[in-house]
Protein backbone atom coordinates (compact mmCIF):
# COMPACT_ATOMS: atom_id res chain seq x y z
CA UNK A 1 0.00 0.00 0.00
CA UNK A 2 3.15 2.29 0.74
CA UNK A 3 4.32 1.58 -2.77
CA UNK A 4 1.07 2.66 -4.04
CA UNK A 5 0.27 5.45 -1.96
CA UNK A 6 4.31 7.00 -2.74
CA UNK A 7 3.41 6.52 -6.93
CA UNK A 8 -0.39 7.77 -6.34
CA UNK A 9 1.50 10.87 -4.81
CA UNK A 10 4.17 10.90 -7.23
CA UNK A 11 1.54 11.20 -9.77
CA UNK A 12 -0.30 13.92 -8.22
CA UNK A 13 3.00 15.84 -7.53
CA UNK A 14 3.55 15.59 -11.76
CA UNK A 15 0.31 16.74 -12.75
CA UNK A 16 0.71 19.71 -10.79
CA UNK A 17 3.43 20.56 -11.58
CA UNK A 18 2.36 20.01 -15.85
CA UNK A 19 -0.47 21.95 -14.95
CA UNK A 20 1.54 24.91 -12.87
CA UNK A 21 3.42 25.33 -16.09
CA UNK A 22 0.85 24.74 -18.74
CA UNK A 23 -2.16 26.77 -17.38
CA UNK A 24 -1.12 30.29 -18.43
CA UNK A 25 -0.94 28.53 -22.28
CA UNK A 26 -4.36 28.33 -22.33
CA UNK A 27 -4.72 31.96 -22.16
CA UNK A 28 -3.13 32.14 -25.43
CA UNK A 29 -5.03 28.94 -26.94
CA UNK A 30 -8.06 30.21 -26.38
CA UNK A 31 -6.80 33.48 -26.96
CA UNK A 32 -5.98 32.48 -30.76
CA UNK A 33 -8.95 29.93 -31.13
CA UNK A 34 -11.32 32.70 -30.58
CA UNK A 35 -9.32 35.74 -32.33
CA UNK A 36 -9.41 33.41 -35.85
CA UNK A 37 -12.72 32.31 -35.23
CA UNK A 38 -14.40 35.70 -34.31
CA UNK A 39 -12.58 37.59 -37.77
CA UNK A 40 -13.12 34.79 -40.05
CA UNK A 41 -16.73 34.51 -39.37
CA UNK A 42 -17.44 38.04 -39.15
CA UNK A 43 -14.96 39.61 -42.00
CA UNK A 44 -14.87 36.36 -44.20
CA UNK A 45 -17.60 35.14 -43.44
CA UNK A 46 -17.24 31.65 -43.15
CA UNK A 47 -19.22 29.22 -41.05
CA UNK A 48 -18.32 28.27 -37.71
CA UNK A 49 -17.78 24.40 -38.21
CA UNK A 50 -15.28 25.25 -41.27
CA UNK A 51 -13.23 27.47 -39.36
CA UNK A 52 -13.15 24.95 -36.38
CA UNK A 53 -12.51 22.41 -38.86
CA UNK A 54 -9.64 23.80 -40.95
CA UNK A 55 -7.95 27.09 -39.62
CA UNK A 56 -7.93 25.99 -35.59
CA UNK A 57 -7.29 22.95 -36.59
CA UNK A 58 -4.08 22.92 -35.21
CA UNK A 59 -2.03 21.63 -32.46
CA UNK A 60 -3.39 22.97 -28.75
CA UNK A 61 -5.48 25.26 -30.55
CA UNK A 62 -8.02 22.76 -31.26
CA UNK A 63 -8.37 21.89 -27.71
CA UNK A 64 -10.19 24.85 -27.29
CA UNK A 65 -13.87 25.12 -27.51
CA UNK A 66 -15.40 28.38 -29.19
CA UNK A 67 -19.26 30.16 -29.18
CA UNK A 68 -20.47 32.11 -31.60
CA UNK A 69 -22.86 35.08 -30.79
CA UNK A 70 -24.45 38.33 -32.90
CA UNK A 71 -21.05 40.02 -33.03
CA UNK A 72 -18.32 38.22 -30.86
CA UNK A 73 -16.84 34.75 -30.45
CA UNK A 74 -15.75 33.20 -27.16
CA UNK A 75 -13.09 30.15 -26.45
CA UNK A 76 -12.04 28.09 -23.28
CA UNK A 77 -9.47 24.45 -22.76
CA UNK A 78 -12.01 22.44 -20.89
CA UNK A 79 -14.10 25.34 -19.67
CA UNK A 80 -10.96 27.42 -18.34
CA UNK A 81 -9.22 30.74 -19.33
CA UNK A 82 -12.45 32.19 -21.16
CA UNK A 83 -11.25 34.74 -24.08
CA UNK A 84 -13.84 36.67 -26.41
CA UNK A 85 -13.25 38.74 -28.96
CA UNK A 86 -15.58 41.28 -30.53
CA UNK A 87 -15.92 42.67 -33.79
CA UNK A 88 -16.24 46.27 -34.44
CA UNK A 89 -17.34 47.68 -37.81
CA UNK A 90 -14.34 49.33 -40.05
CA UNK A 91 -11.64 47.89 -37.36
CA UNK A 92 -12.06 43.96 -37.11
CA UNK A 93 -12.26 42.02 -34.17
CA UNK A 94 -9.85 42.15 -31.50
CA UNK A 95 -9.44 39.85 -27.84
CA UNK A 96 -10.87 41.78 -25.36
CA UNK A 97 -10.38 42.10 -21.33
CA UNK A 98 -12.63 43.12 -18.65
CA UNK A 99 -11.48 46.98 -19.17
CA UNK A 100 -13.62 47.16 -22.69
CA UNK A 101 -16.42 48.57 -23.36
CA UNK A 102 -19.09 47.56 -25.40
CA UNK A 103 -21.01 50.89 -25.33
CA UNK A 104 -18.43 53.00 -26.04
CA UNK A 105 -18.22 54.71 -29.33
CA UNK A 106 -15.22 54.35 -31.17
CA UNK A 107 -13.86 55.91 -34.37
CA UNK A 108 -13.28 54.19 -37.94
CA UNK A 109 -11.89 54.42 -40.94
CA UNK A 110 -13.75 56.31 -43.61
CA UNK A 111 -13.21 54.41 -47.25
CA UNK A 112 -13.98 55.55 -50.74
CA UNK A 113 -15.16 52.40 -52.20
CA UNK A 114 -15.72 53.32 -55.97
CA UNK A 115 -16.33 51.35 -58.68
CA UNK A 116 -15.43 51.92 -62.49
CA UNK A 117 -15.77 50.21 -65.82
CA UNK A 118 -11.63 49.66 -65.95
CA UNK A 119 -10.04 46.29 -66.44
CA UNK A 120 -8.21 45.00 -63.60
CA UNK A 121 -6.03 45.83 -62.01
CA UNK A 122 -6.99 49.19 -62.41
CA UNK A 123 -10.82 48.45 -61.97
CA UNK A 124 -12.75 44.45 -61.34
CA UNK A 125 -13.51 44.03 -64.54
CA UNK A 126 -11.81 41.18 -66.31
CA UNK A 127 -11.24 41.31 -69.97
CA UNK A 128 -11.34 39.17 -72.77
CA UNK A 129 -9.59 36.09 -72.71
CA UNK A 130 -5.91 37.36 -74.15
CA UNK A 131 -3.61 33.90 -75.32
CA UNK A 132 0.26 34.96 -74.90
CA UNK A 133 1.91 32.94 -77.15
CA UNK A 134 5.13 33.12 -74.52
CA UNK A 135 2.55 31.20 -72.21
CA UNK A 136 2.35 27.43 -72.03
CA UNK A 137 -1.33 26.95 -70.45
CA UNK A 138 -1.15 23.43 -70.09
CA UNK A 139 1.62 23.46 -68.75
CA UNK A 140 0.92 26.30 -66.51
CA UNK A 141 -2.49 25.15 -65.56
CA UNK A 142 -0.54 21.45 -64.44
CA UNK A 143 1.44 23.31 -62.04
CA UNK A 144 -1.45 25.01 -60.48
CA UNK A 145 -3.47 21.66 -60.52
CA UNK A 146 -0.10 20.12 -58.74
CA UNK A 147 0.00 23.20 -55.91
CA UNK A 148 -3.71 21.83 -55.12
CA UNK A 149 -3.11 18.24 -54.79
CA UNK A 150 -2.79 16.00 -51.54
CA UNK A 151 -4.86 18.45 -50.05
CA UNK A 152 -4.51 17.56 -46.03
CA UNK A 153 -0.68 18.13 -46.62
CA UNK A 154 -0.74 21.21 -49.44
CA UNK A 155 -3.61 22.75 -47.96
CA UNK A 156 -3.28 25.23 -50.84
CA UNK A 157 -7.02 27.81 -50.63
CA UNK A 158 -6.12 30.16 -53.84
CA UNK A 159 -3.41 30.91 -56.39
CA UNK A 160 -3.19 33.76 -58.81
CA UNK A 161 -1.22 34.33 -62.17
CA UNK A 162 -0.74 38.00 -63.43
CA UNK A 163 1.42 38.50 -66.49
CA UNK A 164 1.94 41.32 -68.77
CA UNK A 165 -1.32 43.15 -67.34
CA UNK A 166 -3.37 39.90 -67.25
CA UNK A 167 -4.51 37.23 -64.59
CA UNK A 168 -3.65 34.55 -66.99
CA UNK A 169 -4.27 31.72 -64.24
CA UNK A 170 -6.46 31.66 -61.20
CA UNK A 171 -7.57 29.07 -59.29
CA UNK A 172 -10.13 28.44 -55.49
CA UNK A 173 -10.55 25.59 -53.09
CA UNK A 174 -13.95 24.90 -52.82
CA UNK A 175 -15.93 27.16 -50.40
CA UNK A 176 -13.49 30.23 -51.51
CA UNK A 177 -13.96 32.30 -54.25
CA UNK A 178 -12.63 36.02 -55.73
CA UNK A 179 -14.68 37.30 -53.16
CA UNK A 180 -13.18 35.59 -50.23
CA UNK A 181 -11.15 37.64 -47.77
CA UNK A 182 -8.39 36.24 -46.61
CA UNK A 183 -5.93 36.83 -43.14
CA UNK A 184 -2.55 37.75 -44.70
CA UNK A 185 -0.56 37.30 -41.76
CA UNK A 186 2.50 39.03 -42.04
CA UNK A 187 2.32 40.17 -45.22
CA UNK A 188 0.47 42.72 -43.15
CA UNK A 189 4.19 43.84 -42.32
CA UNK A 190 4.44 44.63 -46.31
CA UNK A 191 1.67 46.42 -46.12
CA UNK A 192 2.65 48.41 -43.14
CA UNK A 193 6.13 49.30 -44.73
CA UNK A 194 4.28 50.68 -47.83
CA UNK A 195 3.09 53.44 -45.81
CA UNK A 196 6.58 54.53 -44.44
CA UNK A 197 7.35 54.16 -48.03
CA UNK A 198 4.26 57.02 -49.37
CA UNK A 199 5.09 59.41 -46.18
CA UNK A 200 9.21 58.91 -47.32
CA UNK A 201 7.70 60.09 -51.19
CA UNK A 202 5.70 62.54 -49.70
CA UNK A 203 8.33 64.28 -47.99
CA UNK A 204 6.89 63.83 -44.40
CA UNK A 205 9.53 61.49 -43.04
CA UNK A 206 13.31 60.82 -43.24
CA UNK A 207 14.48 57.05 -42.80
CA UNK A 208 17.60 58.14 -41.24
CA UNK A 209 16.12 59.83 -38.47
CA UNK A 210 16.08 58.52 -34.79
CA UNK A 211 12.53 56.89 -34.09
CA UNK A 212 10.75 59.47 -31.89
CA UNK A 213 10.17 56.85 -28.51
CA UNK A 214 10.72 59.26 -25.75
CA UNK A 215 11.77 56.20 -23.70
CA UNK A 216 14.85 55.54 -25.88
CA UNK A 217 16.29 59.21 -25.66
CA UNK A 218 18.55 58.71 -22.41
CA UNK A 219 20.04 55.38 -23.30
CA UNK A 220 21.76 53.88 -26.11
CA UNK A 221 18.25 52.50 -28.10
CA UNK A 222 18.20 56.78 -29.23
CA UNK A 223 20.52 55.48 -32.36
CA UNK A 224 17.53 53.39 -33.44
CA UNK A 225 16.68 54.79 -36.37
CA UNK A 226 13.55 54.30 -38.44
CA UNK A 227 15.75 52.45 -41.64
CA UNK A 228 16.99 50.09 -38.75
CA UNK A 229 13.08 49.53 -37.66
CA UNK A 230 12.49 48.33 -41.00
CA UNK A 231 15.15 46.33 -41.60
CA UNK A 232 14.51 44.12 -38.26
CA UNK A 233 17.94 45.41 -36.69
CA UNK A 234 17.70 47.56 -34.04
CA UNK A 235 19.12 45.44 -31.71
CA UNK A 236 16.72 45.17 -29.22
CA UNK A 237 15.31 41.75 -27.70
CA UNK A 238 12.73 40.04 -28.95
CA UNK A 239 11.41 36.48 -28.97
CA UNK A 240 9.32 35.06 -32.25
CA UNK A 241 8.33 31.78 -31.05
CA UNK A 242 4.66 31.11 -31.44
CA UNK A 243 5.02 27.42 -29.73
CA UNK A 244 5.12 28.94 -26.68
CA UNK A 245 4.69 32.22 -23.87
CA UNK A 246 7.02 34.38 -25.82
CA UNK A 247 7.46 38.31 -26.50
CA UNK A 248 5.05 37.67 -29.67
CA UNK A 249 2.46 35.53 -28.59
CA UNK A 250 2.06 38.10 -25.22
CA UNK A 251 2.00 41.06 -27.59
CA UNK A 252 -0.53 39.23 -30.19
CA UNK A 253 -2.88 37.93 -27.49
CA UNK A 254 -2.81 39.83 -23.95
CA UNK A 255 -1.58 43.20 -24.94
CA UNK A 256 -4.48 45.93 -24.98
CA UNK A 257 -1.55 48.60 -26.86
CA UNK A 258 0.72 46.41 -28.69
CA UNK A 259 2.54 49.22 -30.00
CA UNK A 260 4.53 49.11 -26.57
CA UNK A 261 6.00 46.04 -26.42
CA UNK A 262 9.10 46.18 -28.56
CA UNK A 263 9.81 49.42 -27.29
CA UNK A 264 9.90 48.28 -23.85
CA UNK A 265 12.68 45.81 -24.29
CA UNK A 266 16.80 46.02 -23.65
CA UNK A 267 19.24 46.47 -26.28
CA UNK A 268 21.25 43.52 -26.52
CA UNK A 269 23.68 44.77 -29.49
CA UNK A 270 24.11 47.69 -31.50
CA UNK A 271 21.74 48.93 -34.63
CA UNK A 272 23.04 46.80 -37.52
CA UNK A 273 25.18 44.24 -35.66
CA UNK A 274 22.26 41.69 -35.22
CA UNK A 275 19.36 40.94 -37.78
CA UNK A 276 16.31 39.67 -35.60
CA UNK A 277 13.00 39.38 -37.13
CA UNK A 278 10.61 40.68 -34.74
CA UNK A 279 6.84 41.13 -35.56
CA UNK A 280 6.89 43.59 -31.94
CA UNK A 281 8.86 46.02 -34.32
CA UNK A 282 6.34 46.03 -37.12
CA UNK A 283 3.93 47.29 -34.13
CA UNK A 284 6.37 49.69 -32.96
CA UNK A 285 6.53 51.38 -36.09
CA UNK A 286 2.50 51.04 -36.47
CA UNK A 287 2.36 53.18 -33.44
CA UNK A 288 5.21 55.43 -34.78
CA UNK A 289 2.80 55.88 -37.84
CA UNK A 290 0.57 57.37 -35.22
CA UNK A 291 2.35 59.92 -33.82
CA UNK A 292 2.64 61.09 -37.63
CA UNK A 293 -0.93 62.60 -37.62
CA UNK A 294 -2.45 64.86 -35.25
CA UNK A 295 -5.86 63.30 -34.66
CA UNK A 296 -6.35 59.44 -34.66
CA UNK A 297 -9.11 59.78 -37.76
CA UNK A 298 -6.42 61.11 -39.62
CA UNK A 299 -4.16 57.65 -38.61
CA UNK A 300 -7.38 55.91 -39.16
CA UNK A 301 -8.06 56.90 -42.90
CA UNK A 302 -4.38 57.20 -43.89
CA UNK A 303 -3.61 53.64 -45.10
CA UNK A 304 -6.62 53.14 -46.58
CA UNK A 305 -6.96 57.12 -48.81
CA UNK A 306 -3.28 57.12 -49.71
CA UNK A 307 -3.11 53.31 -50.18
CA UNK A 308 -5.78 50.36 -49.65
CA UNK A 309 -8.71 52.43 -51.56
CA UNK A 310 -6.72 54.30 -53.85
CA UNK A 311 -5.50 50.80 -55.96
CA UNK A 312 -8.69 49.63 -55.43
CA UNK A 313 -8.45 46.78 -52.77
CA UNK A 314 -11.58 47.44 -51.27
CA UNK A 315 -12.09 44.20 -49.69
CA UNK A 316 -8.89 44.82 -47.74
CA UNK A 317 -9.55 45.74 -43.99
CA UNK A 318 -6.96 46.27 -40.96
CA UNK A 319 -7.50 45.18 -37.44
CA UNK A 320 -6.55 46.91 -34.82
CA UNK A 321 -5.91 46.73 -31.02
CA UNK A 322 -8.12 47.21 -28.25
CA UNK A 323 -6.22 51.11 -28.18
CA UNK A 324 -7.11 51.43 -31.62
CA UNK A 325 -3.54 50.93 -32.93
CA UNK A 326 -3.98 48.72 -36.51
CA UNK A 327 -2.29 45.34 -36.05
CA UNK A 328 0.51 46.05 -38.46
CA UNK A 329 2.24 42.53 -38.11
CA UNK A 330 -0.04 40.44 -39.03
CA UNK A 331 -3.83 40.84 -39.41
CA UNK A 332 -4.68 42.52 -42.58
CA UNK A 333 -7.26 40.48 -44.45
CA UNK A 334 -7.79 40.71 -48.49
CA UNK A 335 -9.22 38.63 -51.13
CA UNK A 336 -6.64 37.32 -53.63
CA UNK A 337 -7.26 39.70 -56.45
CA UNK A 338 -7.07 42.53 -53.86
CA UNK A 339 -3.53 41.14 -52.46
CA UNK A 340 -2.42 41.00 -56.10
CA UNK A 341 -2.96 44.47 -56.75
CA UNK A 342 -0.85 45.29 -53.62
CA UNK A 343 2.05 42.49 -55.46
CA UNK A 344 0.97 44.49 -59.05
CA UNK A 345 1.90 47.95 -56.93
CA UNK A 346 5.50 47.17 -56.51
CA UNK A 347 6.03 45.54 -60.01
CA UNK A 348 4.97 48.74 -61.54
CA UNK A 349 7.75 50.41 -59.07
CA UNK A 350 4.56 52.61 -57.16
CA UNK A 351 3.38 53.19 -60.39
CA UNK A 352 -0.85 52.89 -60.54
CA UNK A 353 -3.06 54.32 -63.29
CA UNK A 354 -1.00 57.07 -63.87
CA UNK A 355 -0.41 58.00 -60.23
CA UNK A 356 3.30 57.52 -58.58
CA UNK A 357 2.35 56.66 -54.92
CA UNK A 358 6.27 55.76 -53.86
CA UNK A 359 9.62 56.80 -55.45
CA UNK A 360 10.92 53.97 -57.79
CA UNK A 361 13.65 53.79 -55.24
CA UNK A 362 11.48 52.92 -52.57
CA UNK A 363 11.11 49.32 -54.46
CA UNK A 364 14.94 49.44 -54.17
CA UNK A 365 15.65 50.17 -50.96
CA UNK A 366 13.17 47.50 -49.84
CA UNK A 367 14.74 44.51 -51.78
CA UNK A 368 18.41 45.80 -50.78
CA UNK A 369 19.91 42.85 -48.35
CA UNK A 370 19.97 43.62 -44.72
CA UNK A 371 22.73 42.24 -43.27
CA UNK A 372 23.41 39.62 -41.34
CA UNK A 373 19.77 37.80 -42.99
CA UNK A 374 21.45 35.91 -45.77
CA UNK A 375 20.19 37.73 -48.51
CA UNK A 376 16.83 36.83 -47.15
CA UNK A 377 15.39 40.42 -46.00
CA UNK A 378 15.20 43.72 -46.89
CA UNK A 379 12.62 46.44 -45.29
CA UNK A 380 9.93 44.26 -44.47
CA UNK A 381 9.77 42.08 -47.57
CA UNK A 382 11.40 38.53 -48.22
CA UNK A 383 14.05 38.16 -50.52
CA UNK A 384 15.75 35.76 -53.02
CA UNK A 385 18.94 37.70 -53.20
CA UNK A 386 21.32 34.25 -52.13
CA UNK A 387 18.93 31.70 -53.85
CA UNK A 388 16.93 30.63 -50.66
CA UNK A 389 14.63 29.07 -53.80
CA UNK A 390 17.29 28.04 -56.05
CA UNK A 391 14.99 27.50 -58.90
CA UNK A 392 13.56 31.20 -58.93
CA UNK A 393 15.37 34.37 -60.40
CA UNK A 394 17.18 36.45 -57.64
CA UNK A 395 15.13 39.33 -57.89
CA UNK A 396 12.06 37.79 -56.82
CA UNK A 397 11.02 39.87 -53.37
CA UNK A 398 7.82 38.33 -51.40
CA UNK A 399 5.44 39.35 -48.83
CA UNK A 400 5.77 36.31 -46.46
CA UNK A 401 3.06 35.31 -43.99
CA UNK A 402 2.13 32.45 -41.45
CA UNK A 403 1.04 29.32 -42.44
CA UNK A 404 2.27 30.12 -46.75
CA UNK A 405 0.45 33.32 -47.18
CA UNK A 406 2.74 34.57 -50.23
CA UNK A 407 2.97 37.69 -52.94
CA UNK A 408 5.70 36.92 -55.07
CA UNK A 409 7.04 39.63 -57.45
CA UNK A 410 9.57 38.75 -59.94
CA UNK A 411 10.42 41.52 -62.19
CA UNK A 412 12.37 39.50 -64.75
CA UNK A 413 9.27 37.79 -65.60
CA UNK A 414 6.78 40.39 -65.44
CA UNK A 415 5.16 38.28 -62.94
CA UNK A 416 3.08 38.22 -59.68
CA UNK A 417 1.75 35.38 -58.26
CA UNK A 418 -0.66 35.04 -55.04
CA UNK A 419 -0.90 31.97 -53.05
CA UNK A 420 -2.70 31.48 -49.67
CA UNK A 421 -3.37 28.35 -47.72
CA UNK A 422 -2.89 26.70 -44.40
CA UNK A 423 0.32 25.43 -45.23
CA UNK A 424 4.17 26.10 -45.99
CA UNK A 425 7.57 24.72 -46.25
CA UNK A 426 8.34 21.51 -46.12
CA UNK A 427 3.94 20.64 -46.42
CA UNK A 428 4.30 22.92 -49.14
CA UNK A 429 7.06 23.10 -51.53
CA UNK A 430 7.67 27.19 -52.52
CA UNK A 431 10.93 26.59 -54.63
CA UNK A 432 8.99 23.59 -56.58
CA UNK A 433 5.59 25.81 -56.86
CA UNK A 434 7.36 28.87 -58.24
CA UNK A 435 9.91 27.08 -60.26
CA UNK A 436 7.00 25.08 -62.29
CA UNK A 437 4.67 28.28 -63.18
CA UNK A 438 7.79 30.33 -64.26
CA UNK A 439 8.99 27.73 -66.50
CA UNK A 440 5.81 27.36 -68.26
CA UNK A 441 6.78 31.12 -68.98
CA UNK A 442 8.88 31.88 -71.62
Amino acid sequence: MKIIKRILFILVVAVAIIAYFNYPKLNLISGFASKNMASSVFIADRSPEAVRDTDNDIPLVKLAEVSVSENSATGSVYGLMKRTSVYREGLGCVLVNEDFDSTKPYLKPNRNIFKNNLAFPYGDTMPKDTVYENVNYPKLNAAIANSFSDPEIKKTRTVLVYHKNRIIAEKYLNGFDKNTPILGWSTTKSIMATLYGILEYQGRIDLNSPAPVVAWQNDERKNITLNHLLRMQSGLAWEEDYTKISDVTKMLFLATDMTTAQAEKEAIAKPTEVWNYSSGTSNLLTGILRKQFKTTQEYLDFPYAQLIDKIGMHSMLLEADMAGNYVGSSYAWANTRDWAKFGILYLNKGLWNGEQLFDEKWVKYITKPTAHSKGTYGGHFWLNAEGKYPDVPRDMFSANGFQGQRIFIIPSKDLVIVRTGLSEEPEFDMNTFLSEIISAIH
